[in-house]
């Protein structure tokens, strides 16, 4: 994706001190690239096909796990009404208020929870926290957290009730 894309939005990109030369997992590097496709579908309604394609352009794609960013940017964006509805019940605004990579942090966190069980939810929370702390505002990712772990106890019940019996 191009830094102003045909609408004359800007792409999401890492904020200044975000950690650098650090070596990325393919699988995040998947993730940092559906929160980008994911943010621009949120600020122009592009096709998902069109965003894929942009997102496909990026320096480093080849380096990514591209299943789980397909899995990730179409899953979103097909099922973005139940995500949004999911997280209705855990956010303090409307979902079209929040930060563009915030919201699409915790789509992407919502998602994996939902769906990628293989994936443990400290994991899927951890990643989208993550996102959140390289691309978004500054105190972003605590909310994240805020609302992912609330998420994960809805969805995730079993798993977490077992993780806090065992710290306990």
């Amino acid at each position: 994706m191009s830094a102003a894309d045909e609408s004359g939005a800007r792409a999401a990109r890492p904020r200044a001190g975000a950690r650098r030369g650090e070596p990325r997992s393919a699988r995040r590097r998947a993730r940092e690239l559906a929160l980008q496709g994911i943010y621009e579908w949120l600020l122009n309604g592009a096709d998902a096909g069109v965003v894929d394609a942009h997102v496909r352009e990026q320096e480093g794609f080849d380096k990514s796990d591209t299943a789980h960013f397909d899995r990730l940017l179409h899953g979103v964006i097909r099922e973005a009404k139940p995500i949004d509805a999911l997280l209705a019940a855990h956010i303090d605004r409307r979902a079209e208020l929040l930060s563009p990579v915030e919201h699409a942090a915790l789509m992407i966190g919502s998602f994996e929870l939902l769906h990628c069980i293989e994936i443990p939810y400290k994991v899927a929370i951890n990643e989208a926290v993550e996102l959140a702390k390289s691309f978004g505002g500054t105190d972003g990712h605590k909310y994240v957290n805020g609302v992912l772990d609330k998420v994960a106890a809805e969805v995730r019940r079993i798993e977490v009730e077992a993780a806090r019996a065992k710290r306990d």
